[in-house]
């Protein structure tokens, strides 16, 4: 007579074992690259402009970049990031409004890191250099669209 007990623990063990050999989805198959080059000017009301890149799962995707900022502004400046862009599950999720509360100052140079986020959950954590003549407390959004 077979052991009824005995066969359902080496049925779950097998079933275990087998999940455990699966792959599971890793952080790197929802994380991509991201080069942005944004120039930003204004007095007291900013505009920013750009273009980047966004690598992800060996592909390659053009980005552009824009917005108004709504705190203060005065002077201009070209900012150089790069960084990674997390929670992706298709290159259009980078797509959208990224919020951040920051401020920052650069006189001929100067480091920015950046944590932004959109409405579907992308976050971008961004560090570069910003050149030129520029001071803001900025309280605005930046738009993302693929190209």
């Amino acid at each position: 007579m077979i052991n009824r007990r005995g066969l359902i623990f080496a049925a779950g063990a097998l079933c275990s074992a087998a999940l455990i050999g699966m792959p599971a989805p890793s952080l790197a198959q929802s994380t991509g690259n991201v080069e942005i080059k944004i120039v930003k000017g204004g007095w007291f009301v900013g505009a920013q402009a750009g273009n980047g890149v966004l690598r992800f799962r060996g592909r390659t995707y053009g980005l552009g970049v824009g917005g108004l900022s709504a705190g203060l502004t005065f002077g201009g400046s070209v900012t150089e990031l790069v960084g990674s862009a997390r929670n992706l599950r298709r290159p259009s999720d980078i797509e959208g409004v990224y919020t951040a509360i920051g401020a920052g100052a650069a006189v001929a140079g100067g480091a920015r890191v950046l944590q932004l986020q959109n409405s579907r959950g992308v976050i971008l954590l961004l560090r570069g250099r910003q050149v030129g003549l520029s001071f803001d407390l900025d309280l605005s959004g930046i738009s993302i669209s693929l190209r």
